[in-house]
This record gives structure tokens, sequence and C-alpha cells, in this order.
């Protein structure tokens, strides 16, 4: 008797929500009624589930009463685990060289091509009198990542041998 009355207080309760609440419970339901009809004894929630979980929490606020499967702190955590994961990833530190602009390049290449006599080392000290702070040399002994300073081959000469 007493089970027959909270049937019809829940069904008098469901009649008075908005559409919208009616169809998220739905869709709750059915997702863990899809869960539990897995094919194993003990039904693993997948990665695809708990992101159902963490975007229902999200759109609906009284999504922890429909919730049965897991428990509401279960969803919270996750929530806040996705959370966590993003801005460690947001927030993490660029390895390697940083990128060097193409003015700096550009100023590279014609302070080379104007001082063909002067190294790596030169143009190096002059960019930084000029302020900019870029790495004299990289692996390989190449000066500067994206190109290579040209080494003068010698003083020309009048006659062909």
């Amino acid at each position: 008797m007493l089970h027959l009355l909270y049937v019809l207080l829940a069904t008098a309760r469901s009649s008075l929500k908005p559409q919208r609440e009616l169809a998220l419970e739905n869709l709750a339901l059915r997702q863990q009624l899809a869960i539990v009809q897995r094919k194993s004894k003990r039904p693993k929630l997948t990665r695809a589930d708990r992101a159902f979980w963490v975007a229902l929490c999200r759109l609906w606020p009284d999504w922890q009463n429909a919730v049965i499967i897991v428990k509401p702190q279960t969803v919270i955590g996750w929530h806040r685990k996705g959370f966590k994961l993003f801005w460690t990833w947001k927030s993490r530190k660029r390895t390697g060289r940083p990128p060097i602009d193409a003015e700096i390049r550009t100023l590279i290449r014609r302070i080379a091509s104007e001082n063909p006599t002067w190294g790596a080392p030169r143009v190096h000290g002059e960019l930084l009198m000029l302020g900019f702070d870029v790495a004299q040399a990289l692996k390989g002994g190449r000066a500067l990542p994206t190109f290579e300073l040209r080494k003068p081959c010698g003083p020309p000469t009048d006659t062909l041998a």
C-alpha cells in the first residue's frame, strides 16, 4: 500500500515538471539502462559514459535525483579531474627553443650578407647590442636555427687557374 502511494506521488510530481527536465531525466535513465544491459557481470563505465554524466550535470540542475548507477560525488570527481587535466595541459611548459621572429631572421641575413667576414659570434654580439636575445650557436655548430651564415670563400682572384 505504501509503495502504491509513493508511485502515485512520484507520478503527480513528474507531471508538474517542465518538459525539458522530463526529457533529461528520461535520457539519464536510458543511459543507465544501456550501461546495465551490457554483457558483463559488473558493467564498467567508459570514457563516453563519464563524459555524458559530466555534461548532464552541467545542463541539468536536478541530475542527482536520477543517477542510480554511480554516486553523485563520483560524477563531481570526474568533472574536477577533467578540469584539473585541462588546466594542467593548458599551463604546461613548452619545451624547446622559442621561435625566432621573421623580422629578426631578415636582420640576421642582412647583417651576414653586408659583413661576409663576420662569423656567428660577431653577428650574435651585434644582435645583443641591438637588444635581441638569440642563441649564438646550436647543435652542429650552425648559427641560428633557420639558416647558416655564409663564410667567405677567400679573396677574389683576377686570374683563372
